[in-house]
């Protein structure tokens, strides 16, 4: 059996993932000679990519934001599969703050982590719905995505961050219809896949057959959980016992579409790179708007994905 550790994106599992730990909790990957670990990354240590270019990792889930800006700093990382084929991000509000729409949040507090694309997709959204992004006041929440009853707390009057199909379905003690949720793919962000799947060109070059394989069975736990998604819950209960099942149960069902594209997994679609990284580019967050260009590869797909 091949050892295979696979670093997941987050500080720990959540349904996103679910095709990795189907596809492990089925068999499929041992019936190709895989034995997979699945991992989450040490912040002191470094984002996925960080591991996956110290070799701590065999494969990674990534934000294709940072992918982009390592190639740019000229590191051998490649995505070979997409996670996701839209953004997850949400700004998340009360009806109490009388905001609605981006362009309410002028003389608004946001909370929000502000690293440079985070700054720039407010920025964005704010301005592409004709309102005045310096009139927004900043509010540092770092990693932490602030709560319903923060926000009524009055840290801060909406939030940026939280994804639409993870925290915006946590339990609240505040009512659901007093909640507010503004997925940013509704409110004007450019195209772009929010995850990718990938390895340091040094795995791809070595071991190519290795890849396929992974990406095989990774497929077939992906597509079997889009199918139908209920089918995913088991395998949570044995690695986040901390969360109820009816939140993993909403957010399966929420975030499973978000894995396909003309009903395929994995295709890294040009269109949402090239669109990203000239926008990227455009904010100041990427140097050269043309990196996505060998960022990503579909090669290693197998056949059905690649049409």
């Amino acid at each position: 059996m091949n050892a295979v550790r696979v670093m997941l994106e987050y500080f720990h599992p959540w349904p996103n993932s679910a095709g990795f730990y189907l596809a492990r909790e089925r068999g499929w990957y041992q019936e190709l000679g895989l034995d997979v670990e699945l991992i989450v990354h040490d912040p002191f240590r470094g984002d996925t990519l960080q591991h996956l270019l110290t070799g701590a990792a065999d494969f990674g889930v990534f934000p294709s934001n940072r992918l982009l800006v390592r190639r740019g700093l000229g590191q051998p990382l490649q995505g070979i599969a997409a996670i996701n084929h839209g953004g997850l991000e949400s700004i998340q509000t009360l009806t109490d703050t009388g905001i609605r729409r981006p362009r309410d949040l002028a003389g608004k507090r946001l909370a929000l982590n502000p690293t440079p694309r985070g700054l720039a997709m407010v920025r964005h959204l704010i301005s592409n719905d004709g309102g005045d992004p310096d009139a927004v006041i900043l509010v540092d929440s770092g990693v932490r995505e602030l709560r319903p009853e923060q926000l009524a707390a009055g840290i801060a009057d909406a939030s940026f961050g939280g994804y639409w199909a993870w925290e915006a379905l946590m339990p609240s003690p505040i009512a659901d219809e007093r909640r507010v949720v503004l997925p940013v793919d509704s409110i004007g962000a450019p195209p772009y896949h929010s995850y990718l799947l990938g390895a340091h060109e040094r795995t791809l070059a070595e071991q190519p057959q290795l890849v396929r394989d992974f990406l095989a069975a990774t497929a077939r736990g992906f597509l079997a959980v889009a199918a139908e998604p209920g089918i995913a819950l088991a395998a949570y209960e044995g690695v986040t016992p901390y969360f109820p099942a009816e939140l993993l149960n909403a957010s399966l069902h929420a975030i499973a579409p978000s894995w396909l594209h003309d009903g395929r997994w994995g295709e890294q679609r040009e269109p949402l790179l090239a669109t990203y990284a000239q926008w990227l580019h455009s904010h100041a967050v990427l140097d050269n708007p043309e990196v996505w260009r060998g960022a990503t590869s579909n090669a290693f797909l197998p056949d059905a994905v690649q049409q």
